[in-house]
C-alpha cells in the first residue's frame, strides 16, 4: 500500500480511490501547491516491462499537451523505486459508468449532454493528433454538477498493442472495441468514434449493443452482427438520436463520421424540429454487415490522416451478349405444351396459398398464443410490497432481488424505477426488476483527528458536507490540530443531512496567577512544576514583616492570565535585618568654675554605652580652664548611650545620645 508515502517529496498519498487491471488511482495531496490530485499508478507487475514503460513514459507525456475543459488535465509524470505515476486534476464524483448504472436509461437530451461533452474533448485531442484508443465510461468522470471530464489518455495510449488474445485482460474494453481493433488492426480516431456511438447506446438504454460470455464471441459481433435499436428499449429516442449512433457504429470506418468535428455538428442540431423525424441512417447498398473489413495499416493512412483508402464497389452486373445453354434450349422450344401451363398454375397456387398460411402463421396465431403486451406502470414512490402487487395483478414476474440504488429525492425504502422503464411495454409474464431507493448518497468518514482544521472543513465543503460544526478546546495539541470528531472514522454519512463535529484544539489553556505572598521556597516550587511555569528567582531582601524564605514579592501580578511555559518571578524575605552597634563622637566641653583663681579641680567623665558601664569612671583628670573632650560612644541597636561629669562629687553635666537610624 502506498498511503502515507509521499512521492516526489510533494504528493502524499491519503486514500485509494479507484483502480482498474493496469494501475491504482489515489486520492493525494500536493503539499507544494496546496491542493488535492490524482495520482495514478502503475500496476507493480507491469513495472519490469521495458516496452511498456517506454510508451507509458512517451504517450503519458504527450497527453500533458492536452488542454481543454472535458480533459483531466495532467501536471506531472515520473517515477520513483520501480513506481510509474501520473498526477492528475483531482475531479470529485464518480465514473460515468457507475452513473449509467444508477441513472440508465437516461433522458435523450440528458444523454446527448454528456456525449457532446466527451465528443468535444475527443475531437480537441484528434486536433493534436492524438488518438485515445480507449474510450468507455469507465474513463470518464462526471461530477454532482453533470460535467464530464474524459480520462487515461496516456495510459490507454500505452496499452494500445494489447488484443483480444489477451483475454483476461481485455474483456473490460472489448465492449467498446472497434470492427478495425477487434480483426487486429491498428485503432485511428475513427476507432474512438465507434467508441463514443457505444457510449452514448448505453446511455440511452442501460445496456450494451454486444455482449457476450468471451471477448471473441463480443469480438465477433462487432465484426458480423447489425447494431441493434436502441428504440427497442427507450421509445423516446427520436429517429435523429438514433441516426448519430448507427453512422458513428458503422461496420466499415469509411461509412463513420468523417471527423469528431463532424459528429459534434450533428449532436448540436439532433433536436431540431427538421431532424426529429428524418430518414432512418441506412449504409448505402446494405453492405455495411457483411462486407470484410481490412486491417488498417500505416500503408492506408497518409500523412497522420485517418481516412481510410476505400476503393469503389463491385460494378453492377450487366448483361452479357452470349446467351447462356440453357436460353440457347429455351429458344428451339419456344412453343409451350398445355400440360406444363396448368402444371405452372397449379405450382403458383399452391405458392399463394403457403403464402397465406405464413402470413396467418406470423400474424394471427401468434395473437391467440404468444403473451400479450402490457405497458409497465410508474411505480416510482410506492413502497416495495405495493408495487409488487401491481406488477403481478398485470401478469407480469418480479425479480426476486431488489436492487437498491442511492437516489437523493426519494425516501429509503420506496420505489425508484423498474428495469424495464414506466411506460414501456413488456411482455405479459416476463420479469421485472425494481429499483429500491437505499436513501442519498452515503460516504464513509476518514479519520481527521491529527490534520488542519481549515485543510479538512475545506474538504469537506467540496465533498458536499452542508451541516460542519466547528468548536474550539484546550489541549496540549498545536493550535489548529484537529482533537476529535464526531462521527467517527469509517462511518457512513449522507453528506447533505448528516452534521459533522470538528473539535480542534486552540493550545493549552491560560492560568489565572496565584497570589504567592507567603510561600515558602518548597510550595513555590511546586506550584511552578504543576503548572508549568518557568520560576525566575530576584534578589532577597529584609523584611520586618514577612520571615526569612517566605515570597516577599511576585512578577506578574496575582490574578493575570498567563500561558504554561510563561517565567514568573518571586522574591525572598531574608527576615528582619540585624542593626550593628554604631560609634557615635560627641565632643563633650566640661565646665570650669573654681573657688580660687587658678585651683585644680579634678573631674570625673563617665561612659555608658555598648562597651563601658557607668560604674566605672571613662576618664579621671584635673582642670585649670574650661576643657573639651572627644569620646566615641558605642550603641547598640535600639538602645541609647549616655555620659556625665562629676566635680566634687556633684554631677554638673548629663545628656543621653540615642542610636542613630539615618545610617
Amino acid at each position: 500500500m502506498l498511503v502515507g508515502k509521499r512521492l516526489h517529496g510533494r504528493y502524499k498519498i491519503q486514500e485509494v480511490i479507484g483502480g482498474g487491471g493496469m494501475a491504482n488511482v489515489y486520492l493525494a495531496r500536493d503539499v507544494i501547491l496546496e491542493r488535492e490530485v490524482a495520482v495514478k499508478v502503475l500496476r507493480f507487475d507491469f513495472a519490469n516491462d521495458e516496452e511498456f514503460i517506454r510508451r507509458f513514459r512517451r504517450e503519458a507525456q504527450s497527453a500533458t499537451s492536452l488542454a481543454h475543459p472535458n480533459i483531466v488535465s495532467i501536471y506531472d509524470v515520473g517515477e520513483e523505486e520501480d513506481i510509474y505515476y501520473i498526477v492528475m486534476e483531482y475531479v470529485e464524483g464518480q465514473t460515468l459508468k457507475q452513473y449509467i448504472q444508477q441513472n440508465a436509461p437516461l433522458h435523450p437530451r440528458e444523454a446527448l449532454n454528456i456525449i457532446e461533452q466527451i465528443v468535444s474533448a475527443i475531437a480537441h485531442a484528434h486536433e493534436n493528433q492524438i488518438v485515445h484508443r480507449d474510450i468507455k465510461p469507465h474513463n470518464i468522470l462526471i461530477d454532482h454538477h453533470g460535467n464530464v471530464k474524459v480520462t487515461d489518455f496516456g495510459i490507454a495510449m500505452a496499452l494500445s498493442s494489447t488484443t483480444i488474445t489477451q483475454t483476461n485482460s481485455v474483456l473490460g474494453s472489448v465492449h467498446y472495441l472497434s470492427p478495425e481493433q477487434a480483426r487486429g488492426g491498428l485503432a485511428t480516431k475513427k476507432s474512438d468514434i465507434y467508441a463514443i456511438g457505444i457510449v452514448l447506446f448505453e446511455l440511452l438504454t442501460g445496456r450494451l449493443p454486444f455482449d457476450g460470455e468471451s471477448a471473441i464471441s463480443i469480438a465477433l459481433k462487432h465484426l458480423q452482427s447489425d447494431t441493434p435499436s436502441p428504440k427497442r428499449w427507450n421509445a423516446m429516442i427520436p429517429q435523429s438520436v438514433e441516426n448519430i449512433i448507427l453512422k458513428a457504429m458503422a461496420k466499415d470506418p469509411f461509412h463513420r463520421y468523417e471527423t469528431a468535428e463532424n459528429m459534434l455538428e450533428d449532436i448540436e442540431t439532433a433536436f431540431n424540429t427538421n431532424r426529429l423525424n428524418e430518414q432512418k441512417f441506412v449504409i448505402p447498398d446494405d453492405l455495411d454487415a457483411t462486407k470484410a473489413i481490412p486491417i488498417i495499416t500505416d500503408d492506408k493512412i497518409s500523412n497522420g490522416d485517418d481516412t481510410l483508402v476505400h476503393g469503389p464497389g463491385p460494378p453492377p452486373e450487366t448483361p452479357t451478349a452470349i446467351p447462356s445453354k440453357k436460353q440457347k434450349v429455351k429458344k428451339k422450344k419456344d412453343k409451350p405444351k398445355k400440360k406444363r401451363s396448368r402444371f405452372a398454375k397449379f405450382i403458383i397456387a399452391a405458392f399463394i396459398i403457403l403464402i397465406l398460411a405464413g402470413v396467418a402463421a406470423v400474424t394471427i396465431v401468434p395473437a391467440i398464443f404468444l403473451p400479450k403486451d402490457v405497458m409497465v406502470p410508474d411505480l416510482q414512490g410506492e413502497n416495495y410490497q405495493a408495487a409488487y402487487n401491481q406488477l403481478t395483478e398485470l401478469g407480469f414476474k418480479v425479480d426476486d432481488e431488489t436492487t437498491l440504488v442511492e437516489d437523493e429525492e426519494i425516501e429509503e425504502g420506496l420505489v425508484v424505477k423498474t428495469n424495464p422503464n414506466a411506460g414501456k411495454m413488456a411482455k405479459e409474464g416476463s420479469t421485472i426488476t425494481i429499483y429500491e431507493s437505499s436513501g442519498k448518497k452515503k460516504v464513509t468518514l476518514n479519520d481527521y483527528v491529527g490534520q488542519d482544521i481549515e485543510q479538512v472543513k475545506e474538504l469537506l465543503e467540496r465533498r458536499g458536507f452542508e451541516k460542519i460544526t466547528i468548536e474550539e478546546v484546550h489541549s496540549e495539541e498545536g493550535e489548529g490540530v484537529i482533537v476529535n470528531q464526531e462521527p467517527l472514522d469509517g462511518e457512513a454519512v449522507i453528506p447533505s443531512e448528516d452534521e459533522i463535529t470538528l473539535t480542534y484544539s486552540v493550545g493549552p489553556a491560560k492560568i489565572s496567577l496565584r497570589d504567592l505572598s507567603g510561600y515558602s521556597k518548597d510550595a513555590v516550587d511546586a506550584y511552578i512544576e504543576e503548572n508549568g511555569f518557568k520560576l525566575n528567582e530576584g534578589e532577597a531582601q529584609y523584611s520586618s514583616e514577612v520571615p526569612a524564605g517566605q515570597v516577599i514579592s511576585q512578577s506578574p501580578n496575582p490574578g493575570e492570565q498567563l500561558d504554561p511555559g510563561s517565567t514568573i518571578e518571586v522574591v525572598y524575605s531574608l527576615g528582619v535585618e540585624e542593626k550593628p552597634v554604631k560609634t557615635v563622637t560627641k565632643e563633650i566641653e566640661i565646665p570650669y568654675e573654681p573657688a580660687e583663681e587658678g585651683e585644680e579641680i579634678e573631674v570625673i567623665l563617665s561612659v555608658d554605652d555598648a562597651e563601658h558601664s557607668v560604674s566605672t569612671p571613662y576618664e579621671q583628670f584635673k582642670i585649670t580652664e574650661p576643657t573639651t573632650r572627644t569620646v566615641e560612644f558605642n550603641i547598640a541597636p535600639d538602645s541609647t548611650a549616655y555620659y556625665q561629669v562629676m566635680i566634687k562629687d556633684t554631677i554638673v553635666k548629663r545628656e543621653t545620645i540615642p542610636y542613630p537610624e539615618d545610617g
